[in-house]
C-alpha cells in the first residue's frame, strides 16, 4: 500500500500499487483516477501483468540489484522521475537477484538496466547509470 496525493482536491488516498499502475484507482473525496508517485516493485509473477498487459503510458523498469552501487546511484533520480510524471510515463522495479526469469528473458546482463515498454512492447533499452535528462528525454520519446 502507498499514499497516493491526488492532484485535483488534495486528498491523500490509502491505495494497492497494482491499483494505481493499472491507472484503476480513484480519490476518494473527488473520484478523478489517481497517479503514482513512487516507482512499482515488480516480480517474476507480476510482471506480465504488470509491464506487459498494462496500456497507455509508457513504463521505465528499472533492473537492479541491492549490492550494485551504479543502482543505488541511479534509484534517487527514478524517485524524482516517478514523482514529477504526472501521467506521462510510470516507473517500476526490478530486483534481478530476486527475479532472474524476467531478467533472463530480456538478456539484462549488467545492471542498472532500464526498459522501456510502451503497450506492452519493449520499445527501448539505456545500460548503465545515466543521468536525469537522458533518462527523461528517452521517456518523453515514447510514443
Amino acid at each position: 500500500m502507498q499514499v497516493a496525493r491526488c492532484n485535483n482536491c488534495g486528498a491523500n488516498n490509502r491505495i494497492d500499487e497494482t491499483k494505481l499502475l493499472d491507472a484503476k484507482a480513484k480519490c476518494g473525496r473527488c473520484g478523478v483516477l489517481l497517479e503514482s508517485s513512487v516507482p512499482l516493485i515488480t516480480t517474476d509473477a507480476r510482471f506480465e501483468q504488470d509491464i506487459l498487459q498494462a496500456t497507455g503510458a509508457p513504463i521505465l523498469v528499472d533492473a537492479w540489484a541491492p549490492w550494485c552501487g551504479p543502482c543505488r546511484a541511479v534509484a534517487p533520480v527514478l524517485d524524482q522521475l516517478a514523482a514529477e510524471s504526472q501521467g506521462r510515463y510510470r516507473i517500476a522495479k526490478l530486483n534481478v537477484d530476486e527475479n532472474p526469469e524476467t531478467a533472463s528473458r530480456y538478456q539484462i546482463a549488467s545492471i542498472p538496466t532500464m526498459l522501456i515498454f510502451k503497450d506492452g512492447r519493449l520499445v527501448d533499452r539505456l545500460i548503465g547509470a545515466q543521468p536525469k535528462q537522458i533518462i527523461a528525454s528517452r521517456l518523453a520519446a515514447v510514443k
